[in-house]
């Protein structure tokens, strides 16, 4: 894992520490915008190659959280990582696992209040 922080020197990046997880790499990201407002970039990036060429390529995958949703992003991930320790799901991947029963429903009813001021 991978520090820094930048003391001012640039505008965007505040702070960034990578994390090296197997095959991939999250970078998290601390920026500010022009009104020197924070946000969070959650970056995945995975090592890929093409066929038959030797050099290779990185696929990324990023997520902007904002302060406002902070709290909301905290606690859906709780709830998805206490969901997979609860039920016995350690995380590794094998072919021959069964696929999990689809519930009735699935759907999550999402209200989005983008309307609401």
């Amino acid at each position: 894992m991978q520090e820094s922080e930048n003391n001012g020197n640039s505008r965007e990046v505040i702070f960034t520490k990578a994390v090296k997880a197997g095959k991939r790499t999250y970078f998290f990201d601390v920026k500010s915008t022009r009104a020197n407002d924070f946000f969070v970039t959650i970056t995945e990036s995975k090592k890929k190659f093409n066929m038959g060429d030797e050099k290779p390529f990185y696929e990324k995958h990023k997520i902007f959280l904002y302060k406002e949703d902070f709290e909301k992003f905290i606690e859906g991930l709780n709830d998805a990582i206490t969901h997979i320790k609860a039920n016995g799901l350690n995380g590794e991947s094998n072919s021959n696992t069964q696929q999990p029963k689809q519930d009735s429903n699935p759907f999550t009813d999402i209200s989005f209040d983008d309307d609401v001021k």
